[in-house]
């Protein structure tokens, strides 16, 4: 009887620790297609939810000589949040996030998402974005941002 009465706490632990995983898993996953939703759409209130305001971001790519670079943007924040108050509804370029591996630590959480890139209709680029998010009284909020972008090995699906 007493090894019932523990195995169902223990059950009833297990899945209320796994409901909340699968929770926070979600709002991490909402932070970062609201991003995407601010940046497409130039909403720059959606935008400023999903970012912090000391967000780091970087871009690593390789060279026509084959040199490896790592480009950092200034002042990421105001350079994003600037660039999306710029949108205009006939601007068409979107970028389709192809997956989502999500690890989350307390309040730090860790996505990895393959992408493809599309400007006027067309394939552009392909890549990775990493994700660092910050659970910021809980609003999950992007702190560092770095993506790879290539042209090769790239096998784009639809739009």
């Amino acid at each position: 009887m007493r090894n019932s009465i523990a195995f169902v706490i223990l059950l009833v632990f297990t899945i209320s620790v796994n409901a909340q995983k699968n929770d926070s898993k979600k709002a991490v996953q909402t932070s970062i297609e609201n991003f995407f939703k601010g940046f497409h759409k130039g909403d720059v209130a959606l935008l400023k939810t999903t970012i912090h305001k000391d967000l780091k971001a970087q871009t690593t790519s390789t060279n026509p000589q084959g040199e490896k670079l790592l480009t950092t943007t200034p002042n990421a924040f105001d350079v994003l949040v600037n660039f999306a108050t710029k949108v205009k509804p006939t601007d068409d370029y979107f970028e389709k996030i192809l997956s989502y591996t999500i690890k989350i630590d307390g309040n730090l959480a860790s996505v990895w998402t393959p992408y493809e890139f599309y400007n006027k209709g067309k394939f552009s680029h392909c890549g990775v974005n990493s994700f660092q998010l910050f659970n910021n009284n809980g609003n999950w909020q992007i702190i560092y941002l770095i993506d790879t972008r290539r042209t090769e090995g790239c096998k784009p699906t639809e739009k």
